[in-house]
């Protein structure tokens, strides 16, 4: 397979990820960029993290349905090819953060790794609601292992969800950008390529501030309409708790 312009790490339960995958999909409109959705696990990454002493309660089902999700990714892959990854995981991130029902599956994060929930996703994209056979069973956890060590060796371990590699396998690799809403069309190019620019830089680190606005999406109760408005700003949390 000839190698994509950008190979996109993903945990469909972040919603950091889901918004970042958003922008992403309009500069690949824009760019006519190839996109290779590949995993990365919040519950495998923190698998050495005490949850209970460390999270609040939820995080954890949070992320092994995380988890569970991805396995059912893997199957797609395997089965149906890489470009039905992105169709699954767009489909799976609009479910959870964008729909009607988005403030239900937030409250109930379990929920998010059950047939029930996953089975209609498939069906909404014409594949067989049989990969949702793969919530179950372990044996994909080596490949998402593989892949979310594979995301972490490109830029250190210290790193959550999303990581981009842009210009693979020589070109330059970052974790997010973090953004809390979707930029228009203009701002969205001028916003990539200033990440890129950045991070080609050879010893450009890091650029950070802790203050952030709750990502402006139907799950945490933001309207489209409103995200435009939205000024209430929130303190940062640190990666395992996306």
């Amino acid at each position: 397979m000839a190698d994509s312009d950008i190979h996109f790490y993903f945990d469909p339960v972040c919603p950091f990820a889901w918004m970042t995958s958003k922008w992403v999909r309009i500069v690949q409109a824009q760019r006519d960029y190839s996109v290779d959705w590949r995993f990365i696990s919040l519950r495998l990454l923190n698998s050495h993290i005490d949850y209970g002493a460390h999270f609040p309660p939820e995080y954890e089902a949070g992320h092994t349905a995380g988890l569970r999700l991805l396995r059912v990714a893997a199957r797609t892959r395997a089965e149906h090819g890489r470009d039905a990854v992105g169709l699954l995981y767009a489909a799976l991130g609009a479910r959870i953060f964008d729909s009607d029902v988005a403030q239900e599956v937030s409250a109930d994060r379990e929920l998010r790794g059950t047939r029930a929930f996953v089975e209609p996703v498939l069906a909404g994209i014409g594949l067989p609601a049989s990969l949702a056979d793969a919530l179950d069973d372990p044996s994909w956890d080596a490949e998402i292992q593989a892949e979310t060590d594979e995301a972490l060796g490109l830029t250190g371990k210290d790193v959550g969800t999303p990581i981009l590699h842009f210009e693979p396998p020589e070109g330059v690799a970052f974790f997010g950008p973090v953004i809390s809403r979707l930029p228009d069309d203009e701002q969205a190019a001028q916003l990539w390529d200033h990440v890129v620019a950045l991070a080609r830089f050879p010893g450009f680190s890091e650029l950070k501030r802790s203050l952030r606005e709750r990502p402006q999406l139907r799950a945490f109760g933001v309207s489209e309409d409103e995200a435009g408005k939205q000024e209430d700003w929130h303190g940062g949390s640190r990666r395992q708790k996306k």
